[in-house]
């Protein structure tokens, strides 16, 4: 197997896991998995998650005798915050959306990218594409009218957080151009570390206003929510340096139908056919779009 493949697939594991105790943990007393468990906010779990990455980060640099800021300073700035801004964003969505919409919405993100790409990288998007595009925002559009006709089933669906999704999903787009403009200058694990180093001054303000103390397994969970987020980048940014994103794009959204399985059958999230046809479309659209990409 293509080693940029099979790290991107360990990297959408490893998501999948992190999600599940970010919905875990911003559930708090309200699922029935833990008893006694405390309600994080979102900043909160990214405030974990950065103190980690950084620790790991930091240490791999320096036994590497790698550059502690990099090289490409202005793109690992841009990557670092809106990396910040985009998974601060996502991990509320995974508390107030079910998780296979809330993982669907941010799969979105390599068609921003194919945007974002074309405007900044000056790459071509060919006529095909746009309509696959297209295809993709459709599957958007019958999640939300099947709200206005009440077939969600269960869980709410805010036409609120599907947006902040979307603009979620805009901010990957960028992080992701932004590795592949960092691919040739920097190592992936400098890219990574931009990312704690920016987000952690940011959460610790807003923890200011609203903190949770951990206690007992929860600071485990804290724990793993920052080992396999970094996994995943590390993972991640490796798979897009050592393939063409188009060639490897595809198989990251095995992570949808983890979503949607871990969704269904540990926190009961039943949704309505209407909404499991958006999420296809979707998935569809960004799947053949990376196809017709790499083409």
């Amino acid at each position: 197997m293509n080693k940029g493949i099979f790290f991107i697939i360990l990297s959408g594991l490893c998501f999948i896991i992190v999600n599940f105790f970010v919905k875990l943990l911003g559930a708090g007393d309200s699922q029935n998995l833990v008893e006694g468990l405390q309600r994080y906010p979102g900043h909160e779990l990214v405030l974990a998650r950065s103190v980690v990455s950084l620790t790991i980060s930091l240490f791999v640099i320096k036994k590497r005798k790698l550059p502690v800021f990099g090289n490409n300073k202005k793109w690992l700035i841009i990557r670092g915050l809106s990396g910040t801004i985009a998974l601060t964003i996502f991990f509320y969505t995974i508390h107030h959306l079910p998780l296979a919409i809330a993982s669907t919405i941010q799969y979105l993100a390599p068609i921003f990218t194919v945007i974002l790409a074309m405007i900044i990288l000056k790459e071509k998007v060919k006529r095909l594409q746009w309509f696959f595009i297209g295809i993709s925002f459709l599957g958007v559009a019958l999640i939300a009218v099947d709200k206005l006709s009440g077939g969600i089933g269960p869980e709410e669906i805010s036409f609120f957080w599907l947006g902040l999704g979307i603009i979620s999903a805009v901010f990957s787009g960028l992080a992701y151009t932004a590795i592949i403009k960092l691919k040739h200058t920097d190592a992936p694990i400098t890219i990574v570390f931009y990312f704690p180093m920016i987000a952690m001054p940011i959460m610790l303000i807003l923890c200011l206003y609203s903190f949770t103390i951990p206690q007992g397994i929860e600071w485990l969970f804290l724990l793993l929510i920052g080992i396999f987020t970094q996994l995943a980048q590390i993972l991640m940014t490796k798979a897009l340096h050592l393939g063409s994103a188009s060639t490897i794009t595809p198989f990251q959204y095995l992570g949808a139908v983890y979503a949607f399985l871990i969704g269904y059958f540990i926190f009961d999230e039943t949704l309505s056919m209407i909404v499991n046809i958006g999420i296809g479309l979707v998935i569809s659209g960004v799947i053949v779009n990376a196809i017709l990409r790499k083409k």
